[in-house]
């Protein structure tokens, strides 16, 4: 007896992923496609949907983004169709794919947006968190019992974090010279080094752009969502709206240790058996310790430094890894050196009719000179956006340009200053025909303009409390004189 086939649903397009990229790649399909059905799967019972967008200029946008009910994006595109389940395999000669709910879904044109998941620095421990969507209520559940944490890794999330804590002892160890190596040169890292070690007096500024909020998000919903700790990138503001204060009434308590990695994690009977001593946290001139040496913690890090510190829980933001492993198995993709899908500049990969976009994929197209790639919110709804343009082209039958927003790479960031980071803002592989201007005033501003051959290629901008709303076109604007950048 021939075993019953799985119901098949034909689909034109299928978007499988419920992020900024995924749910912006469906939105731009159902526009161009008003009369086709748009297949968007995800794992979640929640997706990212943009609102409030704002053209402001040619390379400008402000919108808001929030996290939504799946119901939603189908109630504002009647095309659009999601399907809640995970991807079980994609069957690419066959050009359909697999859910975990038993359904097949036939495509002819299909994008992977499955975004990327966090390198932990230990699978398995309960004292080791994620920071990504589905972890930050846990997170801060965990804080308000915490009178020490320790931060692993040197990127946005961190630098972040490390700041807005608040009535908690950080130890923070990075495997670098200096804070936000992926952002900053030792300049600017030390420029904002002083800021974190010292009180946190100011107000915090207000913020005017795209943020995550949560609406509508049920008990049950974040319970499903959390599963397989994987998907979207978190925004530049996710920390608004969290309480991320620990058990003490104090400011801040930083401890940086840099040139390290962890070499091993005890949790606390194994580190009672093995008669190792760990660390009271640092003192220094203005920081009195709020924990003696012979407190016991439940999980102790040992260092490659050989230094040991004992805390409440460790927090692993190294970084994240692409997801592609749902969609391997059976397909020969062409993988860039990070483990992403290789794109070229139509973001198509190298399996017929197959695009991926956001964390997922890797650039593989000759960049422009003020261009990088970097797993940011912004480049995920770039390029949501673009590989949505390019299967309307591919499939109506004309060509199209890339689009400006892969000319000049931007972005912006808050750490209670506005930082600012357009076109090739660092030196690495500029050769030694760049030269560097510098500007900076303590406590006030760090500026720094990279040129070549007479051309500025990017800059560093790091501006306390100063307002940019009169220069933000112009500080995006490839031609624009170097004098326009002396504040």
């Amino acid at each position: 007896m021939e075993a019953a086939r799985p119901p098949s649903t034909a689909g034109k397009f299928v978007v499988v992923g419920g992020g900024i990229a995924g749910v912006t790649c469906a939105e731009q399909l159902a526009i161009h496609f008003p009369s086709e059905d748009i297949l968007l799967v995800t794992a979640s019972p929640v997706i990212k949907a943009v609102t409030n967008f704002k053209q402001v200029s040619k390379v400008l946008e402000e919108f808001d983004v929030e996290e939504q009910p799946n119901t939603m994006l189908e109630n504002r595109f009647p095309n659009i169709k999601v399907i809640e389940s995970g991807v079980k395999q994609l069957k690419s000669k066959e050009h359909c794919i697999l859910t975990g709910d038993g359904s097949q879904h036939v495509y002819k044109k299909l994008c992977l947006c499955a975004g990327a998941k966090p390198k932990l620095i230990c699978e398995g421990n309960p004292y080791v968190l994620g920071i990504r969507d589905t972890d930050s209520a846990e997170f801060q559940k965990q804080l308000t019992k915490a009178k020490r944490i320790m931060i692993i890794g040197n990127g946005g999330i961190a630098l972040e974090l490390v700041y807005e804590i608040e009535g908690c002892e950080v130890i923070w160890a990075i495997k670098d010279k200096a804070i936000g190596n992926t952002f900053f040169d030792a300049g600017a890292a030390e420029f904002l080094t002083s800021k974190l070690i010292a009180e946190k007096p100011e107000a915090k500024i207000a913020h005017k752009r795209t943020r995550y909020t949560t609406e509508g998000r049920k008990k049950e919903a974040q319970t499903k969502g959390s599963a397989g700790n994987m998907g979207s990138a978190l925004g530049p503001d996710w920390h608004e709206g969290l309480n991320l204060k620990g058990t003490k009434e104090f400011s801040r308590k930083i401890h940086i240790e840099t040139m390290c990695e962890v070499k091993k994690i005890y949790l606390q009977e194994e580190f009672r058996i093995s008669r190792k001593k760990s660390l009271p946290f640092p003192r220094d001139h203005h920081n009195q310790p709020v924990t003696t040496d012979k407190e016991v913690w439940p999980v102790y890090v040992e260092l490659t430094s050989e230094k040991i510190y004992g805390c409440d829980f460790i927090v692993s933001a190294t970084g994240v890894t692409p997801n592609i492993e749902p969609f391997l198995c059976g397909n020969n993709f062409d993988l860039g050196e990070d483990g992403g899908l290789k794109v070229d500049d139509h973001m198509h990969t190298s399996l017929s009719d197959i695009y991926a976009a956001g964390d997922i994929c890797t650039a593989s197209w000759q960049p422009s000179p003020v261009w990088q790639q970097m797993r940011l919110w912004t480049q995920a709804r770039q390029m949501g956006r673009y590989a949505a343009k390019c299967m309307a082209a591919a499939t109506l039958g004309y060509s199209i340009d890339m689009d400006f927003s892969f000319e000049l790479f931007a972005h912006v960031t808050f750490f209670n200053y506005k930082v600012i980071l357009p076109g090739k803002y660092h030196t690495w592989g500029q050769g030694s025909d760049h030269e560097l201007m510098l500007r900076c005033t303590k406590g006030q501003e760090h500026i720094k303009v990279v040129m070549q051959n007479g051309r500025m290629m990017g800059a560093v901008l790091i501006l306390n409390h100063m307002d940019l709303s009169s220069y933000e076109e112009g500080l995006l604007d490839p031609n624009i004189d170097i004098h326009y950048f002396d504040l």
